[in-house]
């Protein structure tokens, strides 16, 4: 897999996390290699042969679910898969965004490149030129349970058959009338088709891509926000000291505490006496362990979703190699759910010290800075009601940090008796991120504030400067009392978009 700023070429390899995103943000192309192209022919062949035998095949020769019992009639195999998605577009709730619905296709493709599909090449490159046109069906956000995103792909293959809604260039319209629009024609069903349209876990997996994307760039941000606090508090720096954390080097607290190192280099909280206490309260000095645990868990739910882009969890399998087509589980989203409910857990710790320590340097007594960080007196309300934001985000942070992926109800009578929940677990992990952001915003907005009450901007780290002039480039010191609702948000949407620029 390559990747140029306005293209994706797949090629043997599966794409990366950075490539779906790049498809479902910034508009990249696929093009497709002739290596694809005859891995997918290869598995395809197989799929004939087992027509032309009439051997029993989930899905081709039989019915899906609890209709695996029974037998397609041979004129009925085409219009079987035609039903396919109409009978599983079942999705309820507000639609999808665009980008999640290009992450949610751009997946699909991935897992169709894998090889094991077993669909039809005119298939594929109809779903990559769609893509590729701006073709983008309308599909509700609820409504799978995670052992395959039966509903939402279903809605995606209805689309691109020409029925239901789509959009490009940014208006809604009939699917049929999109379609033409964009120069495509609905795709040529043929068997097996409709079914591998559907049976995948697409959208948990686009969507996890896009997570990643935001969700490492908000860890660098919350990083800084961590180091520059430090700063504002005279945060004790030997809980970063690389000697006693290797004492005891659980996951991640090493390179989390190199982090904040690199971030306060140059900083003069790094001279001897710097700190105003020998210890400080535990959201500084658990800092590298607590942030640690983070990293780790984001490098956890990576390698999870790069497992799913480069296998193929079709059922049926195809395995070309060996001209055979095997039922199986791979569909199952367990491990893949409880990486991510791992992180969200991960996320929520950070939240909670991100709050506890928003909220300790607005106090007199923990920081001894002027109370609630107003440079004009106690006339002033300063930041004292920021502290309401801050504990609202925080308790929706921790409630959504609760494990959802247990499983569900048993569904298709009885027969599908396990599922994941994933789309829901990634639902909660976006909503996360975004209450996150806004927490980490606020404390770096404080910080700021509070390193320029405590009179040490010209003393700063490199990092933590490059952090505070970010900030002041967008928030202006609070002097009179004014809306700050605005400030959180501008910041918030930078730290989205933005990379936390590196050291020249």
């Amino acid at each position: 897999m390559t990747l140029a700023a306005d293209s994706v070429s797949l090629t043997d390899g599966a794409p990366t996390i950075g490539d779906i995103a790049s498809i479902a943000r910034r508009g990249a192309q696929i093009f497709v290699s002739s290596d694809v192209e005859a891995k997918i022919n290869a598995a395809r062949a197989v799929v004939e042969r087992y027509l032309a035998a009439d051997r029993p095949v989930y899905g081709l020769t039989t019915g899906l679910g609890a209709g695996v019992d029974t037998r397609l009639a041979t004129d009925d195999l085409v219009a079987f898969q035609l039903r396919v998605p109409q009978a599983r577009a079942v999705g309820v709730g507000p639609a999808l965004p665009r980008e999640t619905v290009r992450a949610m296709m751009a997946a699909r493709v991935a897992g169709m490149a894998a090889g094991g599909s077993g669909v039809s090449l005119p298939v594929f490159a109809g779903l990559v030129a769609t893509l590729n046109a701006g073709f983008h069906p309308v599909v509700p956000s609820l409504g799978s349970i995670g052992a395959a995103d039966l509903a939402p792909l279903s809605h995606m293959a209805r689309a691109l058959l020409g029925d239901g809604e789509a959009e490009v260039g940014g208006m809604v319209m009939p699917a049929r009338e999109a379609l033409s629009k964009a120069g495509l024609a609905p795709l040529p069903i043929g068997p097996k088709d409709g079914h591998v349209l559907v049976v995948a876990n697409s959208l948990s997996v686009g969507k996890a891509c896009l997570c990643l994307e935001d969700i490492e760039r908000l860890f660098h941000w919350s990083l800084a926000a961590v180091a520059l606090n430090f700063e504002a508090f005279r945060a004790n720096a030997s809980a970063l000291d690389d000697r006693a954390l290797a004492a005891r080097p659980a996951f991640g607290q090493r390179d989390a505490a190199a982090g904040l190192r690199e971030l306060l280099s140059g900083s003069s909280l790094l001279a001897e006496g710097a700190a105003r206490r020998l210890q400080d309260p535990l959201s500084y000095r658990c800092a590298p362990q607590v942030w640690g645990a983070f990293l780790h868990a984001i490098g956890e739910a990576r390698a999870a979703t790069e497992i799913e882009l480069s296998g193929s969890g079709d059922n049926p399998v195809v395995l070309a190699d060996e001209g055979l087509i095997l039922s199986n589980g791979n569909f199952d989203m367990t491990a893949f759910v409880l990486a991510w409910e791992r992180l969200g857990q991960a996320m929520a710790h950070c939240a909670a010290a991100t709050a506890y320590r928003t909220m300790k340097i607005m106090s007199a007594g923990m920081s001894e800075l002027p109370r609630f960080l107003t440079p004009l007196g106690q006339s002033r309300t300063g930041f004292a009601t920021v502290q309401k934001t801050v504990s609202a985000l925080e308790a929706e942070i921790r409630h959504l940090a609760i494990p959802v992926s247990l499983t569900p109800i048993p569904v298709a009578d009885g027969v599908e008796d396990q599922a994941s929940m994933a789309p829901s677990v990634l639902a909660k992990i976006e909503a996360m991120i975004e209450r996150l952001r806004y927490l980490v915003a606020i404390e770096l907005v404080a910080s700021s504030q509070a390193v320029e009450l405590r009179g040490v901007t010209g003393e700063l780290g490199d990092g933590t400067l490059r952090a505070y002039r970010s900030v002041r480039d967008l928030v202006t010191p609070l002097e009179e009392d004014r809306a700050q609702g605005a400030d959180f948000q501008r910041l918030s949407d930078f730290i989205a978009h933005t990379a936390l620029q590196a050291a020249p």
